[in-house]
């Protein structure tokens, strides 16, 4: 019994820290596309807003992927609740990103 208790702890820890590996990533990606589009913008990019909506997109993507390994580890059903509602506007969130992707490729061709 003792032996499942620390496998747990373990499995707990990992899922943590792999959380917060996921989502640092996506705050990276965020930043680094947020400096790159200021930077197009400054020197007038007409491309700037698809590169903006890709990487935040791509941010996003870590995110929810954080959001998802997290459950694993849900205790209570109020946990659970909360991290549907996360999961489903980030999803929400990427979708309406990929739309304006698409719709901004179609208008640049």
């Amino acid at each position: 019994m003792q032996i499942l208790h620390i496998c747990e702890i373990i499995f707990e820890n990992i899922v943590e820290w792999s959380v917060l590996l996921v989502e640092c990533i996506g705050v990276v990606v965020l930043m680094m596309t947020i400096i790159k589009c200021f930077i197009g913008y400054w020197k007038k990019n007409e491309h700037v807003r698809l590169e903006l909506a890709e990487g935040t997109a791509l941010a996003l993507s870590f995110k929810l992927g954080g959001e998802v390994l997290r459950t694993l580890i849900v205790r209570e059903w109020s946990e659970l609740l909360i991290l549907g509602a996360i999961i489903v506007l980030r999803s929400a969130m990427a979708f309406l990103i990929h739309w304006e992707i698409k719709t901004e490729k179609k208008d640049n061709i």
